[in-house]
């Protein structure tokens, strides 16, 4: 029997001998996901119906209350953000959070917190703005976190989907692909061509049978847009020079 050497050993003994679980979420991701099962918890067993109603007034992004027939207050300047956290109800929230695990985890390992709340913002904001601009009458508040989520399906994208394992902590790896770079690649275009039919899909028939709810395709598209072609402004320097 051949002996092994013990100073040779892959990744993932790496891993074990140092104890770290092999699929972990970094502390922000964890705190995001907490932050929005909290707000629709509370919103479903504590709050009632008519103080929900006042928390989707504040907290949702309402197009119409930038038509210049309301008065602007602070809401209008916090809902494109607070917007991101609130949910139409549980699958809708779950369906969220399970995709913030996969492509959050990853981006926010190799952004750090600071930098992945910030793209975060943005990417939400990106997504409210595109909305208002092709529904600016629109009085359906506009809730989920989505279009942040959608942003960072874009960043994904851009790294070819390529992630680091060997630390332990999975993260995007390498410099973002150029943008002809990614369309060359079948297994990136094949993901952008499914993403953008099921978008297109649930914005038309719903987000599921008996759901009137609809799913706001137009803000998703915002936020990748931010993620695509803008995740290298969000990079730490030492990852964009190297």
């Amino acid at each position: 029997m051949t002996e092994r050497n013990p100073n040779e050993y892959d990744g993932a003994d790496k891993v074990r001998r140092r104890g770290e679980p092999m699929f972990n979420l970094p502390g922000i991701v964890i705190a995001a996901i907490g932050l929005c099962v909290g707000i629709h918890l509370l919103r479903v067993y504590v709050l009632t119906q008519e103080q929900d109603i006042g928390v989707l007034l504040r907290a949702a992004f309402i197009p119409i209350r930038y038509s210049g027939q309301f008065i602007i207050d602070v809401y209008a300047f916090t809902s494109p953000f607070t917007y991101a956290f609130l949910h139409g109800g549980v699958a809708h929230l779950l369906v969220n959070m399970i995709w913030l695990a996969a492509f959050g985890s990853p981006l926010a390992n190799r952004l750090g917190a600071l930098r992945f709340s910030l793209f975060w913002a943005v990417s939400g904001l990106a997504a409210a703005g595109l909305h208002y601009g092709l529904h600016p009458l629109d009085q359906a508040p506009l809730v989920g976190a989505s279009g942040a989520i959608s942003g960072m399906m874009g960043a994904a994208a851009r790294f070819g989907f390529h992630i680091d394992r060997s630390s332990g902590k999975p993260a995007f790896a390498g410099l973002p692909l150029p943008v002809a770079a990614v369309f060359r690649s079948r297994t990136v275009v094949t993901f952008l061509v499914v993403w953008m039919i099921v978008n297109l899909v649930t914005g038309i028939v719903g987000f599921a049978p008996g759901e009137a709810d609809r799913i706001a395709w137009e803000a998703h598209v915002g936020g990748f847009l931010v993620g695509f072609f803008g995740i290298q402004f969000f990079e730490p320097k030492r990852m964009s020079q190297r």
